[in-house]
């Protein structure tokens, strides 16, 4: 299993915006911390969905750890 580090923005309105520093495109939101955290990993598991049915590898940035 791959860990991602992720970057958390809190909007002034309280939302917090969630990015992937290791996979592009992996974005998410939610009305809170625990919200966003939820969010964002469903997204990543829809993206490694759509890299698996094109047949592309995972991205492997600088910063994923795997865990055994």
């Amino acid at each position: 299993m791959l860990k991602y580090h992720a970057a958390c923005y809190r909007q002034p309105d309280g939302w917090c915006v969630v990015s992937l520093l290791d996979f592009p495109g992996v974005h998410s939101q939610g009305k809170n911390l625990r919200a966003a955290r939820y969010m964002i990993k469903d997204a990543l598991r829809l993206m490694v969905e759509c890299y698996l049915d094109d047949e592309r590898p995972a991205p492997l940035g600088p910063r994923a750890e795997a865990w055994i």
